[in-house]
């Protein structure tokens, strides 16, 4: 009977141990897990940051990717994931120089692959994604917990889930102050695929459409993208929408282009900017 009851408190000891050792392994793992996440997340913004000012050294001079990170932090470490406004990223904003040529803003909605493939291969139009801030957190994802100071870029909250999360608070901020420094006439490439190109609820219709300044803003051109088995034109209904929410001083335009004009011009880099858009 002794014999049988050492046997047991030493299965017992030893359950114990593994037991402590499988919680301290997990334990282990995890933290080096969150690091990765922080660390991988910081090495990316920072190699896009200094990525975008070699090539761009008009910025570069006025420019640090550690205060960028710094400012970028400060916005959602430590708070809960739904609860982080487009204005924690004031200081952001404000960590960065850079001016954009006046007449050359391109916004968009419902068109971003044809949007960026034409920008990439030109320099006549900038989409906000082509401006430092957006290149550098172009479909990065990131978010925090209360009092944590770790940075999680899985798990995290999507647009539709919650208003006030991280992500979706860049672009709203950043969005908003793209628009507020365009200046000269403006471009908007919209998908005439769609029955109604316009949305008052997207990024381009309840934020930028707004903060066009009609003291800096001559005009506001649709580029309304459209293949041949369209039906959607510039006049659509949706149209009206956007130009009620246009400020009146702002002139509006619509233009429709064909789908295989704008392909054409992304494949064949000779063709006058005049002539593709």
């Amino acid at each position: 009977m002794r014999g049988e009851a050492s046997r047991r408190k030493r299965c017992l000891l030893l359950g114990v141990v593994v037991v402590v050792v499988v919680v301290a392994v997990l334990a282990v793992v995890l933290g080096l897990t969150l690091n990765r996440s922080s660390d991988h997340l910081r090495s990316t913004v920072i190699g896009r940051c200094e990525t975008f000012l070699k090539k761009n050294t008009d910025v570069s001079r006025v420019n640090d990717c550690e205060r960028i990170w710094g400012a970028f932090e400060e916005a959602y470490v430590g708070k809960d994931p739904c609860d982080v406004p487009a204005e924690a990223y004031n200081p952001l904003i404000i960590s960065v120089t850079e001016h954009v040529i006046c007449n050359t803003m391109l916004f968009w909605s419902k068109t971003k692959a044809m949007v960026h493939a034409f920008t990439d291969n030109r320099e006549c139009l900038v989409t906000l994604e082509d401006t430092l801030l957006g290149f550098i957190f172009d479909e990065l994802t990131w978010c925090s917990k209360n009092g944590s100071k770790e940075t999680f870029t899985t798990g995290c909250p999507g647009w539709s889930e919650c208003q006030n999360n991280p992500v979706r608070s860049f672009w709203m901020r950043a969005s908003a102050n793209f628009a507020a420094t365009s200046c000269g006439n403006v471009s908007a490439m919209l998908n005439g695929s769609l029955e109604s190109p316009f949305s008052s609820t997207s990024v381009f219709g309840s934020v930028e459409v707004k903060s066009l300044a009609p003291d800096k803003v001559g005009s506001l051109t649709v580029l309304l993208v459209t293949k041949e088995t369209d039906t959607t034109t510039c006049a659509s209904s949706s149209f009206q929408s956007l130009r009620s929410a246009l400020d009146p001083k702002i002139a509006y335009n619509c233009r429709q282009v064909p789908y295989d004009q704008v392909e054409n011009c992304i494949s064949d880099p000779e063709i006058p900017c005049s002539d593709c858009l």
